[in-house]
Order: C-alpha cells, then structure tokens, then sequence
C-alpha cells in the first residue's frame, strides 16, 4: 500500500479530484495527509471531512524558502511518502527540497508543456492565437514547470472565449487527467529514461 500527500494552498479542486477517484477505484494506495502553506486553505476541510490527516506548514511563519522547505520537508517525511503530489500549490520550491523528492514528485500544469510555464497561462494561450490550450502532468524537477511529461489533455480555443472559460473548461479535463496520471505511478507503470517518461502498457 502506497502513501500519498498532497501539497494545496487553496480550494484543492484537483485534490477533491484525486482523492475521490483513489476511493471510487480502490486504489492500492492511500491518501496519507493533506497539507497546506495556508491554514484558511479549503480544501483542508474537504480532506478532514473524508478522515485524511491535515496539516498546515505556513511559508509566512519563515525567514527564508529554504527554511520554509525545510519544516515542509519534515511535515510530508512524518508521512512516510512514496509519491508527493502538487494540487495548486502556490510556492516555488528549493532544488534541495525537489532532488529529496525526485521521481516521486508530481505536478499538475494549466497548459500543454512546454507552453506556457508559470502563471496566467489562459490568458498567455488566448493572446498568442493558440488554437489548443490544455493542462499538463510532469514530474518536478528544479526548473520551473520543466519535468518529465507524463501526460497531457487538450481543449480546443474557442473564438468566443475568456480567460475564465477558457480555464473552466480546461479544469474540467485536469480532473480527469491528474487521477489517471497518478494511478499509473501508483501501479509501478512510469519511468524516467533520459529525461522522457516511458510507460508501461503491458
């Protein structure tokens, strides 16, 4: 039985998600804590409410994002993880504290990779006339949204469309993409070769 965290800083849509397809799926893995770098984050109720441990590791109770890491570092290790999971997590993190995770780190990106990393990409994807837009699960490594694709999901632009439809519709298909991207790691079918990831249809 494999243990996951999940890292939030706000409502956790993706974390409802995962966490709702782990039970519907019976996954051999459990979803060990929650945790958050805010303390009014909701989705910390959602999480208690399905009996997962919550926790809270505030970025402004620290001088410095390496000390932050640090006691998030502490926090996530007191839960023995195999696979941490980035659901909106609003920080960026120190290479040390992505190298002590390596391989076992997830993220979920709001745009089709290599397009697009950092923020407001809704609005970067309709100011360049893209015609697809999407969302993106990688392994995290220290660049910023720079890991190993593991899977993507596209939507098309519509003529009509805002950066807040635009989001809604690709959020849509985040819900679906994170769990299946997560299962695939759960059951032991992803792996880094040179820098791409292979899976294992078999």
């Amino acid at each position: 039985m494999k243990n996951i965290v999940i890292l939030i800083s706000g409502r956790g849509s993706n974390m409802e998600a995962v966490v709702r397809a782990a039970q519907a799926e019976q996954w051999p893995a459990r979803i060990a804590a929650v945790i958050s770098n805010r303390a009014d984050a909701k989705g910390l109720a959602f999480a208690a409410d399905k009996g997962i441990a919550t926790a809270v590791v505030a970025n402004k109770d620290y001088a410095s994002r390496a000390e932050f890491d640090a006691a998030l570092r502490t926090a996530i290790d007191g839960f023995a993880p195999d696979l941490v999971v980035l659901a909106g997590f609003m920080r960026i993190l120190t290479a040390p504290f992505v190298e002590h995770y390596a391989g076992r780190m997830l993220n979920i990106h709001p745009s089709l990779l290599p397009h697009f990393p950092g923020l407001a990409t809704h609005e970067q994807a309709l100011a360049s006339g893209m015609r697809e837009h999407g969302a993106t699960v990688h392994f995290v490594t220290a660049e910023l949204d720079h890991g190993p694709v593991v899977a993507q999901a596209t939507v098309p632009v519509l003529p009509d469309d805002t950066a807040d439809t635009l989001s809604a519709r690709v959020l849509v298909q985040e819900h679906l993409l994170y769990p299946r991207a997560i299962r695939l790691f759960i059951d032991g079918k992803l792996s880094i070769e040179q820098g791409t990831v292979r899976v294992d249809t078999q």
